[in-house]
């Protein structure tokens, strides 16, 4: 097998290595295929290569390769992931399993897909609870103080629930994607789409407290100039661009200090709270649609459940017998 400058196979030893640096030749013809002819964003090929790297490390534990696995080499491969993985994670791995088998038989790199028969893991359907609008305000009111990182972090909840951005596309955002005057900014969502979105005035104003001197400018060191991060709206402490990690950190803490469980709250709850609330407000679901930078209304459509509390609401004040005589 072709393993791309592996520096031995002690499985400790592989876990801190660049999976950039063993994962096969043919493996990485594959992501760069997806990048240039499919456009898939940074995010998702980092994805694709970490779902890959366990597979392919699976595979030379067994003294297998990409040409002489089989199907049901791969359905032992699943079964094992199935036994300390969520469905929703394997799933994941499969389908980027499938997709480079396909691309080595298109390719003439095996003859056979052998991937082809296999059965696909079923993800069990469901989203998470959106928070209630006294949460989320609970949720902004917990970011107290006017250091630099409270302002860059009430900045980030409060754009994050603004706009039900992907927690992706706030990490990705440059100063010139935001324009203050107009409140807009633009986003780079899934396949490197891009999509403008109002921002509320709160959220704005969160935004000046944060891009100014006292702000972001004493997390932006000098010796950023000259990388990429020196555009980006939210830094981490020590001037460079926050990353995803980071990110559900800060999301997280203040979901404890609020009182909320911190097992029901993410960056994606955030986006369904916002899509949750902007349709209970009467939205129209195909603004929403645009908001979120979903390609198809029926994903959208998932956020259209009525909360128990807002039935009963509606209920009360519609429906004629609804409150006696």
């Amino acid at each position: 097998m072709s393993t791309r400058g592996s520096r031995g196979t002690d499985g400790a030893t592989a876990d801190v290595l660049d999976p950039a640096a063993v994962l096969p030749l043919e493996a990485e013809e594959f992501l760069t295929w997806m990048s240039a002819e499919r456009g898939r964003s940074v995010n998702t090929l980092a994805a694709y290569r970490r779902d890959l790297f366990g597979y392919w490390r699976w595979l030379a534990a067994g003294g297998l390769d990409l040409q002489s696995v089989c199907g049901p080499d791969i359905e032992r491969f699943v079964s094992a992931r199935r036994a300390d993985a969520a469905a929703a994670s394997v799933a994941r791995q499969l389908a980027a399993i499938r997709m480079l088998h396909r691309f080595l038989a298109d390719e003439g790199h095996r003859s056979d897909d052998p991937t082809g028969d296999l059965e696909g893991v079923r993800v069990p359907a469901g989203l998470p609870k959106p928070l209630r609008e006294d949460q989320v305000t609970s949720l902004l009111d917990a970011v107290v103080g006017d250091d630099p990182v409270a302002r860059r972090d009430r900045a980030m909840l409060e754009f994050l629930y603004a706009t039900g951005a992907r927690i992706g596309e706030v990490c990705g955002l440059s100063i010139g994607d935001v324009d203050l005057e107009h409140r807009t900014a633009r986003l780079y969502g899934k396949g490197a789409k891009e999509r403008l979105v109002p921002v509320g005035r709160v959220a704005v104003a969160a935004l000046r407290d944060w891009l100014v001197d006292e702000g972001r400018g004493r997390l932006a060191p000098v010796r950023w100039a000259r990388r990429g991060d020196a555009e980006a709206v939210f830094l981490n402490q020590r001037g460079g661009r926050m990353t995803r990690q980071l990110a559900w950190s800060v999301v997280k803490s203040y979901g404890r200090r609020a009182g909320i469980d911190e097992a029901t709250l993410s960056p994606h709850v955030l986006r369904h709270s916002c899509a949750t609330h902007l349709l209970e407000h009467g939205a129209d679901l195909r603004v929403v649609q645009e908001l979120l930078g979903h390609a198809s209304v029926s994903t959208t459509q998932v956020y259209t459940k009525v909360s128990p509390e807002r039935l009963l609401q509606v209920y009360r004040s519609a429906h004629p017998r609804a409150t006696g005589r």
